[in-house]
């Protein structure tokens, strides 16, 4: 028992999806993502990432764009436990990426477009637990009650700070075939820093200092910071026949390994201790697969100032590989479905908005404490604002309604009696970027 307690002490590994998309990608790396959602059929800068074929139907010339986006997200646990009491306890962790910044740029001379970008393409954003986890308090709880000591007797205190950027730099060519077929092909170097900090502290209160073995009562103080690298082929198609668009593009999966770089200090000294550790020691390697993406996208002129887009993701989650093999316990992969429209309401405002159903393969044993997601639905609105013939302003918002996850045990987190936990997440975005034509 006191070894499962050690190891989920040290197992505060934080998983921040601040963006769209899937587990480990983020999606939304232009504001007009934000303002419409549904951008695979794009012929515009953004394509960059949401349409790369696409580009082969742009006007002659050099595009540039400058977003930027800031993020609020929070994580709710409302744990169900005996030694909780009669009421559920309410944990609950805050994500903020105040701004995330991204550069897309292409150059097109006669069939040939050249493009490259640069975004955060995964995480995004640092998840703090001032209050710590029902999966720690639970496991102490209840090492200690088997020991015939009430909670009167000790204080549990525990805070993790997590952090989590994967840096993308894409570049990549396309080639118009002919009037109605363009093709793309090109690559990602993804960056991955993630950074986790914090403790976990027991300690006997007043007057029982002395009716509580030291070796039940941990003392752990993590600094662990984590870097990996991988590249991402990706390649693409459009087809443009007349008021419908066809974009597709295939991003292959990544395999990525990060390791650690860490500092710790822990008591007391026992071989389970270091046992439970051993993850995260310095120079220890921990398999962080970006899986691979599908995306279909067809849209259609419905009026000269009117269109509206209807498009599909796929993200292979359970052939990326994760820690302990995690993605094996996914039910299935990752599906989006989503759907947008834009309207040029004057010469030179265009109105939008888009909404988006996000179905992952969940399952118990993939869901934990340190790590959950939540099916949802978005819904993004905003405008696009010629300031000049040259010059373009995307402004949006975004916001994500997400379902609540239960996860029922009979042996709540590896302890002979019951508990529920209960997955909660919100998430809101602003978005304001220009895009300029040389």
């Amino acid at each position: 028992m006191r070894k499962q307690i050690l190891i989920s002490a040290v197992m505060l590994i934080v998983s921040i999806s601040t963006f769209a998309g899937g587990i480990l990608t983020n999606t939304n790396q232009h504001v007009s993502f934000l303002r419409m959602i549904a951008r695979g059929a794009s012929i515009d800068i953004d394509g960059v990432y949401s349409n790369p074929a696409g580009l082969g139907f742009l006007e002659e010339g050099f595009y540039l764009s400058l977003n930027g986006q800031s993020a609020y997200q929070t994580r709710t646990i409302n744990a169900t436990f005996p030694l909780f009491g009669t009421e559920p306890r309410k944990y609950k962790g805050t994500a903020s990426a105040p701004f995330i910044p991204s550069v897309q740029a292409a150059y097109k001379n006669g069939d040939w477009t050249f493009s490259g970008s640069f975004a955060v393409t995964g995480g995004g954003g640092k998840a703090s637990f001032d209050t710590g986890l029902p999966m720690f308090d639970s496991k102490i709880m209840g090492l200690l009650a088997q020991g015939g000591l009430n909670s009167s007797m000790y204080t549990i205190n525990s805070a993790m700070d997590g952090k989590q950027y994967i840096y993308g730099l894409q570049l990549g060519a396309t080639y118009r075939v002919n009037d109605y077929l363009s093709v793309f092909a090109g690559g990602r170097m993804n960056y991955v820093k993630s950074g986790y900090e914090g403790y976990l502290r027991t300690t006997a209160n007043t007057g029982y200092e002395n009716a509580i073995p030291s070796a039940y009562l941990p003392v752990i103080e993590l600094d662990c910071d984590q870097t990996g690298w991988g590249v991402t082929p990706i390649i693409g198609a459009d087809v443009k026949l007349g008021k419908w668009n066809l974009g597709l593009k295939y991003e292959f999966m990544t395999n990525v390994n990060i390791e650690n770089k860490t500092k710790m200090s822990y008591s007391p000294s026992n071989p389970n201790l270091q046992e439970a550790l051993k993850p995260y020691e310095h120079g220890v390697n921990t398999p962080n697969d970006i899986p691979a993406l599908l995306t279909a996208a067809l849209g259609y002129e419905i009026l000269p100032t009117l269109r509206a887009t209807i498009e599909y993701h796929q993200f292979f989650d359970k052939d990326a590989g994760m820690a302990n093999d995690k993605q094996k316990a996914l039910n299935g992969n990752t599906h989006e479905y989503l759907i947008g429209a834009e309207w040029d309401a004057h010469k030179r405002v265009t109105v939008s908005a888009g909404y988006q159903k996000t179905d992952y393969g969940l399952s118990d044993n993939f869901q934990s404490d340190t790590s959950f997601s939540c099916d949802s639905y978005s819904v993004g609105l905003g405008a696009a604002i010629k300031l000049s013939s040259k010059l373009k302003l995307n402004v949006a918002y975004f916001w994500t309604d997400y379902r609540d996850y239960t996860k029922e045990s009979t042996n709540y987190n590896g302890l002979p009696m019951p508990g529920k936990d209960v997955y909660s997440r919100t998430n809101k975005v602003f978005g304001l970027g220009i895009d300029y034509k040389f």
